[in-house]
C-alpha cells in the first residue's frame, strides 16, 4: 500500500462513507438476522499480517510474537494491561529489493523520500550467478523479518506468503527500487522478467531447505497497476502494466513447477477491487490457468465491485484472499465495516491486515520504527475489534450465509459450535435477534447460555469484554448493542 493522504483526512472520508452505508441499510431499530447453513462461502483459512515493515525493526520481540500469533492472554509492555492474543495464522514475508553493495560498478539509487525502515534488504547481490551457494547471494540479510517469521511458525502460523514490493534494484531500468522516473512506467527491465521470478523461487526453495519455512504461496507483484510507484517515493514499489504481468506470470509458474515447490502462484495484489477485476478480466485463459490464487487489497474501503470480483474469480475455481487492508481510523469502526463487507460480498477465505504495528491510526499498536530507539506505544481500539473476529473465526470453520450484511457466521463442524460476529455501526443503540431455526439442533452451553464478547469502538466502554448474560431459547436469542459496537457470540451444541 501507499499512504499519500494525511490521517485525519482519511478518517473523515471513512466516517462519511460509513455514515452512507448506515443510511442505506437496516442500521437503526430492531431487526432479525437469519443464518442458512445449507449455503456457504467456503472454508476459512485465517487472518494475518504482513511482516514488512514492522518486523524488520521489532523482529526479536517475543512479546509481540505472542500478542500477534497466539490466543494467549499476554501482559503488555506497561506491565498492567493484559491483551487477548490475536491468534493470527498467516504471515506475508517481503522479499527485499535493496542492497548497499555495488553490482558490477553500479550502485542502488535511493529515493530522497524513503526511510531506512521502509527499505527491505534483499538476498541476490548481482547477476553473476543464480547459484544460491555462490557469493552472489547474501543469506545473512534481513535477519529480523526472518526471525519474526520463525517465531510465528513456532507459535502455530499455518500460511506463509512470499511477496515482492519491487524486484531487486539492479533488475530495474533506473536502479531505483522505489519506482520508475515517471508514473505508470514499467521499471523491471524486460530481460530481467525471468530473473525476478528466479529470485522469488530461489528464496522459497532456500527457505524450505534451510529455514524450515515452506511458503504456501508466492506473489511476484504488489499493487502493480498503481501509478504511484515513482523514483522519489517513500517505499519500495514497481509498476507492472497488464502486459508485463502477463509476461512475468508464466515465468513464475515455470520456476515454481521446475523446482517442485508446493507454493501456490498468487497474483496480482492490486490496490483495490476495481483494479483487481479489470486485471483479472484482461488475462487470457492460459494466464488464468497459471494462477492458483487471486490476491486483492482493500483500499477501496466501502466502495468497489466486491461481488463481481468474487464471481469472476470463483467461476475459474481460484482461491481469493484480501491480502492487504489498512486505514487510519484508530477506533476500528472502519475495520469492522469493511471486513464485514468483504465477508458478505467478496467472500475471501483469508483476510490480512497491512501493518499491525504502525503510526497512530494505522497500527493495531502504535509504533515508530524511526525513533531512536524505536518505540512501541498505545494499543488502538481497532486491536480489540480485530480480536472479535480473529480469536473466534478460526481456521477450518465454514462461513455460512447470513441475511444481515452486518453479521458473519462461521460453523465449526468438529466441535459443533457456531460463531457469530455482528456490528452495530449506527450512531444509536439497536437490538438484534439472531434466528438459528435453520439448524436442526441448537442447545447453547449449560442452561442455554451464549457467551459473548463486546468492544465499543468509542474506546470508553467494553474492550473485548466477556459477558455471560445471554441465553438461547427456541433457537433464537436477542442482544442489545450500544452504538458503534462489535459483539461476538459462541453457541455450543449446534448441529446441521
Amino acid at each position: 500500500m501507499i499512504k499519500l493522504i494525511i490521517n485525519f483526512i482519511t478518517i473523515i472520508v471513512l466516517l462519511c462513507a460509513i455514515s452512507t452505508i448506515v443510511s442505506g441499510t437496516a442500521a437503526t431499530g430492531s431487526y432479525t438476522a437469519t443464518f442458512n447453513p445449507t449455503q456457504n462461502w467456503g472454508v476459512w483459512e485465517g487472518f494475518g499480517t504482513s511482516l514488512a515493515w514492522w518486523a524488520q525493526t521489532y523482529g526479536n520481540n517475543t512479546v509481540l510474537a505472542d500478542i500477534m500469533f497466539t490466543t494467549q492472554n499476554v501482559t503488555y509492555f506497561d506491565g498492567t494491561t493484559v491483551l487477548p492474543g490475536l491468534g493470527l495464522n498467516i504471515v506475508r514475508y517481503n522479499a527485499g529489493a535493496s542492497t548497499w553493495v555495488e553490482s558490477f560498478g553500479r550502485k542502488m539509487v535511493q529515493s530522497p523520500e524513503i526511510k531506512r525502515s521502509r527499505q527491505v534488504e534483499g538476498y541476490w547481490l548481482n547477476w553473476a550467478s543464480e547459484d544460491p551457494q555462490s557469493d552472489s547471494w547474501n543469506w545473512a540479510a534481513d535477519p529480523l523479518q526472518r526471525n519474526m517469521m520463525a517465531m510465528a511458525r513456532d507459535r502455530g502460523v499455518q500460511y506463509f506468503e512470499l511477496f515482492s514490493n519491487s524486484p531487486i534494484w539492479w533488475m530495474t531500468y533506473n536502479l531505483n527500487p522505489s519506482g520508475a522516473d515517471l508514473p505508470a512506467m514499467n521499471n523491471l527491465e524486460t530481460w530481467n522478467y525471468q530473473n525476478h521470478t528466479v529470485y522469488m523461487a530461489t528464496i522459497a526453495q532456500y527457505a524450505a531447505e534451510n529455514w524450515n519455512i515452506s511458503f504456501t504461496s508466492i506473489d511476484p507483484f504488489n499493487e502493480p497497476s498503481g501509478d504511484f510507484w515513482i523514483a522519489f517515493g517513500s517505499q519500495e514499489g514497481c509498476h507492472f502494466d497488464v502486459e508485463a504481468q502477463k509476461d512475468v506470470i508464466p515465468y513464475m509458474r515455470k520456476e515454481i513447477d521446475s523446482r517442485r515447490l508446493t507454493a501456490m502462484l498468487a497474483a496480482s495484489d492490486e490496490n483495490n477491487y476495481r483494479r483487481a477485476l479489470d486485471t483479472w478480466n484482461s488475462f487470457d485463459s492460459s494466464i488464468k490457468q497459471a494462477v492458483d490464487k487471486v490476491n486483492v487489497h482493500g483500499y477501496e474501503l466501502t466502495k468497489g465491485p466486491r461481488s463481481e470480483l468474487y464471481e469472476a474469480v470463483n467461476s475459474q475455481g481460484k482461491v481469493l484472499w484480501n491480502s492487504e487492508y489498512g486505514e487510519g481510523d484508530i477506533t476500528g469502526l472502519s475495520l469492522a465495516t469493511n471486513l464485514l463487507l468483504d465477508l458478505a460480498q467478496l467472500h475471501p477465505t483469508a483476510w490480512v491486515y497491512w501493518q499491525v504495528l504502525d503510526i497512530s491510526g494505522w497500527g493495531m499498536i502504535e509504533a515508530d520504527e524511526n525513533a531512536n530507539p524505536p518505540s512501541i506505544g498505545a494499543v488502538a481500539t481497532k486491536y480489540y475489534v480485530l480480536a472479535q473476529f480473529s480469536r473466534h473465526i478460526r481456521h477450518g470453520m465454514t462461513i455460512i450465509q447470513s441475511s444481515d450484511g452486518n453479521s458473519v457466521a462461521a460453523f465449526d463442524s468438529v466441535n459443533n459450535k457456531l460463531v457469530i460476529v455482528s456490528a452495530n455501526i449506527a450512531s444509536s443503540a439497536q437490538t438484534i435477534t439472531f434466528n438459528l431455526s435453520k439448524f436442526t439442533t441448537v442447545n447453547g452451553g449449560y442452561g442455554g447460555i451464549v457467551p459473548r464478547w463486546a468492544t465499543e469502538t468509542n474506546g470508553n466502554g467494553d474492550l473485548y469484554s466477556y459477558h455471560e448474560d445471554t441465553y438461547i431459547q427456541d433457537k433464537m436469542f436477542s442482544v442489545t448493542f450500544n452504538s458503534q459496537t462489535v459483539q461476538t457470540f459462541e453457541i455450543e451444541g449446534v448441529y446441521l
